[in-house]
């Protein structure tokens, strides 16, 4: 099956080079993610704060893409699945 939320991914920029939320409060993160919608940066599910998550949560961007060197792997956050 292909993902209907594929239509939401979008030619962006990422936000930062890290996980911008923990960028900004000064915490850690394990992993990060890109959101394909808008570019945001944030931390996954194993990181203390799980920003991408809550971005998805805020913002309804449902994909996101690792951005770890060399993954190109991307998660549907509605369908909990690879997209």
């Amino acid at each position: 099956m292909v993902d209907p939320h594929l239509g939401a991914i979008r030619p962006v920029t990422p936000s930062a080079f890290g996980c911008e939320d923990c960028l900004r409060v000064g915490s850690e993160w394990v992993h990060l993610r890109l959101c394909l919608t808008c570019g945001h940066v944030g931390c996954c599910d194993s990181s203390p704060l799980r920003h991408a998550r809550k971005h998805f949560h805020a913002s309804g961007h449902p994909i996101v893409q690792s951005f770890d060197p060399g993954e190109k792997w991307r998660w549907c956050y509605v369908h909990e699945a690879v997209a």
